[in-house]
């Protein structure tokens, strides 16, 4: 379960990089205008990241940037629809034994491999259920050493029982599995092709997804070109894709990627940024006027929670004390913090850590903002302990230090004093995850759309540095009640387990949920068909792009 809000270095195009940049540019151009291509750039679907990809290799695919490039080029047994509900994709039917630990997965035969000469003079070739027995043990290869091996841990044994039957046996009952293979990390590579490319592979991927592999010039640009022997249809029969190509740069600045996006250089923008949001938005968070006639905006609720998390074996006896924990919690104004410095966007988050958009999240009355209670437990704190001036510090990077300093200042209103220290993304990591931090700010995104995926990181058994448990949060009914809803395989009485867990870990308070976070897209009105989904990930494959 990696935190996949991370921060890369951003680096100046050097005048040789900028060149190629261009040369790359006239060359794909050239290509899509050349009258036997048989399309144009109206065909073409751009979008930036503001990062290097580091591989193609679904193997790694442990971030959000490299998950939107490879889920182009691969494909899995199951997927997930934008209501993140588990479709059929290779496998196109499946059971699941009565004790909920055998699943057997009957495949399709029309899937075939990209064309390459890795797979026999230029070819192409069907997917069999011996690829997958191959892709899942190169997972687990510590001499892979794939970042997402974590996926088949509850896995015991599978196999290919023929070329069309591929069976799972796990070592107990898992409820969410079907979701956990729906992940980038377990797509179906030909063995083939790893074997000819070596630790290359990850610059040569073959996959069977709806795109195929054209161009990568890293830190440059990325170059996806239509897959013609892909097996989905639309409801009318026609094949996917629609586009026949998809070009990815890399601009560092997100200011700049803003203004190629307005330009027209771009098709779709991601999210929002403070340098430009207040260009893009109101102020209540819907799409300035004067680009209403030129740009749609969707919005949806992201699995991601932000928080401030509460280092419970800290040294400082303040954040030892329950009282000054609720405290903090109902002494800020969510509801303002999001309406002036995430100009509306976001769900304050008031009711547990299980973020808005699952199932199972948590309509349970939280830590509204109550100042008066918030002093009132201050107060209470002082007279127990005798510390006149209670005093605390919150860790964070620069991207949320306005928030932190919001904070900062609604808290000085309740009678505490809070300290912001900045910090390097990298320091605040690694410090967070040695226990170095009294009180950090902090993101949760899910890998996969159960709130299993928040509530395991509470488990005592994960205390960090060892485990994603940063906050050393103990409690025995907790790690039992998460015990039983891992073995419970009726979903809503699941659900009810997770509300439960997800109330009581709030009632001692280890984190300050700040709020639930959510997708932003804008596209140009000539882009047709692309979803929103609360995992954020790009499907391209109903994407159409009209002509202007």
């Amino acid at each position: 379960m990696n935190n996949m809000n991370c921060h890369f270095e951003q680096r100046e195009k050097s005048p040789i990089q900028y060149f190629v940049l261009m040369l790359c540019t006239v060359i794909f151009t050239s290509a899509c205008t050349n009258k036997t291509s048989g399309f144009d750039d109206s065909q073409v679907f751009r979008y930036n990241q503001h990062a290097n990809l580091t591989t193609l290799d679904p193997a790694f695919a442990k971030d959000l940037r490299t998950i939107w490039a490879v889920s182009q080029l691969f494909n899995g047994l199951v997927q997930l629809d934008d209501s993140l509900h588990v479709q059929p994709d290779i496998a196109k039917t499946w059971t699941i034994s009565e004790d909920g630990k055998t699943y057997e997965f009957i495949l399709r035969k029309d899937v075939k491999f990209h064309k390459h000469e890795s797979l026999g003079k230029d070819s192409t070739r069907n997917v069999i259920a011996s690829d997958f027995e191959y892709s899942f043990n190169r997972l687990l290869d510590p001499k892979v050493a794939s970042p997402g091996k974590w996926v088949l841990d509850f896995v015991d044994t599978f196999n290919a029982k023929n070329d069309s039957t591929f069976t799972i046996q796990l070592k107990r009952p898992f409820p969410p599995f079907l979701s956990l293979l729906s992940m980038q990390y377990c797509s179906v590579v030909p063995k083939e092709a790893v074997d000819y490319f070596g630790s290359e592979f990850r610059a040569n991927p073959i996959g069977t997804g709806p795109f195929q592999f054209k161009l990568w010039v890293e830190n440059i640009k990325l170059v996806f070109r239509k897959n013609h022997h892909y097996y989905e249809k639309d409801a009318d029969g026609n094949q996917l894709p629609y586009l026949e190509a998809v070009s990815t740069t890399f601009l560092p600045d997100k200011q700049s990627e803003f203004l190629q996006f307005i330009q027209g250089n771009l098709d779709f923008l991601n999210s929002i940024d403070a340098s430009y949001k207040d260009n893009i938005l109101t102020s209540k968070g819907t799409l300035q006027q004067r680009y209403a006639d030129e740009i749609n905006m969707v919005i949806g609720p992201y699995l991601n929670t932000e928080y401030l998390g509460v280092y419970l074996d800290a040294e400082e006896k303040e954040t030892n004390s329950e009282k000054l924990r609720k405290a903090m919690n109902y002494g800020f104004d969510r509801v303002k913090m999001i309406k002036y410095l995430r100009n509306g966007i976001g769900t304050p988050g008031v009711n547990g850590f299980i973020p808005k958009g699952l199932p199972s999240f948590n309509h349970m009355k939280g830590y509204t903002y109550q100042p008066e209670k918030a002093k009132k437990l201050i107060h209470e704190y002082i007279a127990e302990t005798g510390n006149k001036n209670p005093s605390i510090t919150i860790s964070t990077n620069s991207q949320y230090q306005d928030m932190c300093e919001f904070i900062q200042r609604e808290m000085q209103k309740i009678g505490l004093k809070v300290a912001v220290d900045v910090m390097p993304p990298s320091t605040l990591r690694e410090q967070k995850v040695n226990g170095k931090l009294s009180i950090f700010r902090g993101s949760w995104v899910a890998d996969y759309p159960d709130a299993e995926n928040y509530l395991f990181i509470f488990h005592s058994k994960n205390f960090s540095p060892n485990g994603p448990n940063y906050t050393h949060y103990n409690n025995k009914e907790f790690d039992d009640l998460l015990e039983k809803a891992i073995n419970t395989t009726n979903t809503e009485d699941r659900h009810r387990l997770y509300q439960k867990m997800d109330s009581l870990l709030m009632s001692s308070a280890p984190v300050i949920p700040l709020y639930y976070d959510e997708v932003v897209r804008f596209t140009h009105k000539n882009i047709k068909g692309l979803g929103i989904n609360p995992i954020n990930h790009l499907n391209l494959k109903r994407v159409r792009k009209l002509k202007n």
